[in-house]
């Protein structure tokens, strides 16, 4: 017989690669005000969470430190003040918490209930903690700082990533032509079967050329890029006049390129953008919520599921990602 006094969950000791990554068992605790307890059906991984147990990211771990931001499950109790969900209700969890605190690998989770979210009947617990880091991230680059419009030229770098995707499909509900990068020609099928329009492999040809030559010489109205270094630089050669370049990662290694030249000469707009300036504005958060729902209903926005992994092969699932 299952105790369910004690869950297993995934911490961390030390910082470190996916080896330091360990499954320990706890006992369950209640949730406080505010607070609401999650029996979990699926989790989602995220660079975040890497970022996290390597000690680069934007919140450091006290260790031993929990990780995660996004799980799908059952509600199973309630801290006292929640009157938005009831016991049994299917929710995910929106990446607007510290992960350090609320991390959500585990058999139960406990997050704010500000952090909860139903999601459509007609996804699984897999395709529900698959929503709100990536077309949440996207929404808030596209739409609610980038105000992309129906015909304009959106640019997707790095586009095989779950923001990417994510983008891409975002581009394509908006009504934009979109142009998605990726390194190699092995994504290039799959890129296209996202909705990309055209796929730039920057290791075969020159991205601004590239860039021009499917604008007929004109550039791309908006970028999004979560790589920055010189890439921001390339951006600017390749962007049209006016055009804003969107900032909202740091993959490369090196110190980023600002195109000083190209941002006076076109009067370019780049802006740097983090997923919180959407989460903790419950304003915008229900927009973005709502336009997300729509998206998901339709099937304009549909979740793409890479690998599935048990939860006892944690660390496997971190080193394949």
């Amino acid at each position: 017989m299952k105790d369910n006094s004690h869950n297993r969950i995934v911490r961390f000791h030390r910082l470190g690669d996916a080896s330091v990554l360990e499954i320990e068992q706890l006992p369950v605790t209640e949730p406080e005000e505010g607070e609401l307890r999650i029996r979990v059906q699926a989790i989602g991984l995220n660079r975040a969470e890497i970022m996290f147990r390597t000690g680069t990211y934007l919140e450091q771990p006290e260790l031993p430190s929990r990780l995660g931001y996004e799980a799908a499950g059952i509600v199973e109790a309630l801290g006292a003040g929640v009157t938005e969900f009831a016991i049994g209700d299917r929710v995910s969890t929106i990446p607007a918490f510290s992960q350090g605190k609320y991390g959500v690998y585990g058999e139960t989770a406990i997050v704010p209930a500000s952090a909860g979210a139903h999601y459509p009947e007609n996804l699984s617990a897999t395709e529900g903690t698959a929503i709100w880091m990536q077309y949440l991230t996207a929404y808030g680059g596209l739409v609610n700082v980038g105000h992309l419009q129906q015909g304009a030229v959106l640019l997707v770098t790095a586009a095989s990533s779950s923001v990417g995707v994510a983008a891409i499909q975002m581009g394509k509900m908006l009504g934009a032509v979109v142009i998605a990068t990726t390194r190699s020609a092995k994504k290039r099928d799959f890129l296209l079967s996202t909705g990309a329009d055209h796929v730039i492999t920057t290791e075969e040809e020159g991205l601004v050329a590239s860039v021009m030559k499917q604008t007929s010489g004109r550039g791309f109205d908006l970028a999004f890029d979560p790589i920055g270094g010189t890439m921001l630089a390339t951006l600017g050669e390749a962007a049209a006049a006016g055009a804003t370049i969107i900032e909202y990662g740091a993959l490369a290694t090196e110190p980023a390129t600002y195109p000083l030249f190209a941002a006076l000469a076109k009067s370019l707009t780049i802006r740097g953008y983090v997923l919180f300036e959407i989460t903790t504005n419950p304003q915008i958060l229900a927009e973005a919520k709502e336009f997300i729902y729509t998206g998901l209903k339709s099937k304009k926005l549909t979740p793409v599921i890479d690998r599935v992994f048990p939860f006892d092969e944690i660390a496997s699932a971190h080193r394949h990602m």
